[in-house]
């Protein structure tokens, strides 16, 4: 947990991808958030988290659905989703917080 909080914890927007192996939804969100990084670049770091194998992760944040997205920024938590979303959705917040 050290780890991932060292990371949240930067100056650089990061943007945690709460999912599970199962999930469906979880399933179509990988090729957007592929697209996205390849946009932003450096701008935004992207996490992905497997609920599964992080559970006192997402018990902390109470992750009740996957996926659940949540954008960081020292720490803080800037911005929160269940559900998927759309590449220009989030390039749209991603620019709001730069």
């Amino acid at each position: 947990m050290e780890n991932f909080n060292n990371i949240i914890n930067s100056e650089q927007l990061t943007l945690v991808d709460f999912f599970a192996t199962w999930c469906g939804p979880c399933k179509m969100m990988h090729p957007v958030l592929e697209q996205l990084k390849e946009e932003m670049g450096d701008s935004i770091r992207i996490i992905k988290l497997d609920v599964e194998k992080n559970e006192s992760l997402s018990d902390f944040y109470r992750i009740q659905s996957v996926p659940t997205l949540m954008l960081f920024r020292k720490g803080e938590v800037v911005w929160r989703q269940s559900g998927t979303a759309s590449l220009s959705a989030l390039k749209a917040l991603i620019e709001k917080y730069q």
